[in-house]
């Protein structure tokens, strides 16, 4: 098992294949879900996943092409930490580090590679920049790859091609990917992975533009996902949440198919709930869906929180290089921690469900500076001498309220959005 995910997944197969089968009901899908959502073991191990926005320091406003993105992450090698690299739609490039048992090793990993791609990339003139949202460029795509020019089909017909393109090539993240725990402990962890998002988006936030423009969000990112359709990309939880696996298979179910394979990914245009294809209601590709087609359909679900035998979380801005640690350490420490884990669910209760809340205006809530303040408090003192400056930093910004897009903004206006964003790019350099 490994925690990497990269931006390309896999082609499946178009048709029944060895190691697949048709699927002949909505229920025998449910239990194909249901039975590879987590995997019950003891929780500790930590994956991390990376995405940086890409610019040219001659000239900001180009967007590098792929091919020229291709070459410079050859001339970088295998990196020490294991990590892959990838190319995200809009060229923004990723790194996705294998499991660590625990959060201090992969973050030093992920940190060695981090550098040793910078120091490719500034090679070439280019630098990798942390925010949540492309806050100079307007959306394009230069990753070719047939899936993305589906989705782009996809999204068109859907009446979300703005926000789809946003998405795809304007956003970037990181990912915090956790074991799924023991199974009787299912249900109180995903609901705590779910109720920590407001908080730890408000306290992350880093993407106050987009496009060259102040959106009035302090992420952007976030804004950007709750305008995409929420069967896709709405929260997985159930009314109770008391069986995250049947809440995972309820979900994908019920959500649209976006892509099929005849063999190459094909849009679909109509609004199609992949039962009704397992039920035979609809054919796609005038045929009916094998486990290949749903464990494809599973990869363009996009929630907050998504089970895929581990849990990914999914819903933070990436940050600078000197809060990344800090934060990280924050969000698996108050899971992972069990004498933590049910003190945090009391302090992020009151604003648990408040994703637009956060986003929008971050700590200046009341609600959730108290459950940010609070939550930082829990871990500050448990931090490793390694994290210590990070953390310290961390807890300051917390304290008076700010997140990163507030320091970001004022960059901006002092500096205008494009001499901002050749601060942070030569900074990598």
């Amino acid at each position: 098992m490994t925690f990497v995910v990269t931006s390309e997944p896999g082609r499946a197969p178009c048709g029944p294949g060895a190691q697949e089968r048709v699927l002949n009901s909505s229920s025998s899908a449910a239990l194909h879900i249901a039975g590879a959502s987590l995997d019950d073991g003891p929780a500790g191990r930590v994956g991390l996943e990376l995405e940086a926005h890409c610019f040219d320091l001659a000239d900001p406003l180009r967007r590098p092409g792929w091919s020229e993105l291709s070459d410079v992450i050859a001339t970088a090698g295998p990196l020490a930490g294991g990590s892959a690299v990838t190319v995200e739609p809009g060229g923004a490039v990723e790194l996705s580090g294998p499991p660590a048992d625990g959060p201090l090793p992969a973050i030093a990993a992920l940190a060695a590679d981090r550098a040793r791609l910078c120091s490719a990339f500034a090679d070439a003139g280019l630098g990798l920049v942390l925010l949540g949202a492309d806050p100079l460029r307007r959306p394009r795509r230069v990753n070719p790859g047939a899936r993305y020019e589906a989705m782009e089909q996809f999204f068109v017909a859907s009446g979300t091609a703005s926000a789809g393109a946003a998405m795809m090539t304007s956003t970037a993240s990181i990912q915090i990917n956790l074991d799924a725990g023991r199974r009787d402990g299912w249900a109180e962890r995903v609901r705590l992975a779910h109720a920590l998002g407001p908080t730890t988006i408000a306290i992350a936030a880093n993407s106050p533009l987009l496009g060259g423009d102040f959106t009035g969000w302090v992420s952007t990112r976030q804004r950007v996902w709750s305008q995409l359709d929420s069967a896709r990309c709405g929260p997985v939880l159930g009314a109770s949440g008391d069986d995250p696996c049947t809440d995972w298979a309820r979900y994908a179910l019920k959500a649209p198919v976006m892509l099929v394979h005849n063999p190459d990914p094909v849009a679909v245009t109509e609004h199609v709930p992949f039962a009704d294809w397992a039920d035979g209601l609809v054919l796609l590709g005038d045929r009916r869906p094998t486990t290949a087609d749903l464990d494809y359909h599973l990869t363009t679900l996009f929630p907050p929180v998504r089970p895929r035998r581990w849990l990914e979380i999914r819903y933070l801005d990436s940050v600078p290089d000197a809060l990344l640690p800090a934060l990280v350490f924050l969000v698996v420490t108050l899971l992972d921690d069990p004498a933590l884990a049910e003190l945090a669910a009391e302090a992020v209760e009151p604003v648990a469900t408040a994703w637009d809340l956060a986003a929008r205006v971050g700590l200046k809530d009341d609600r959730l500076y108290r459950a940010a303040n609070r939550c930082v408090a829990l871990v500050a003192d448990r931090v490793p001498a390694e994290l210590s400056e990070s953390m310290q930093r961390l807890v300051q910004n917390v304290e008076v309220g700010r997140c990163p897009a507030d320091d970001f903004a004022d960059q901006a206006i002092e500096r205008g959005i494009e001499g901002a964003v050749l601060q942070m790019a030569e900074a990598t350099a």
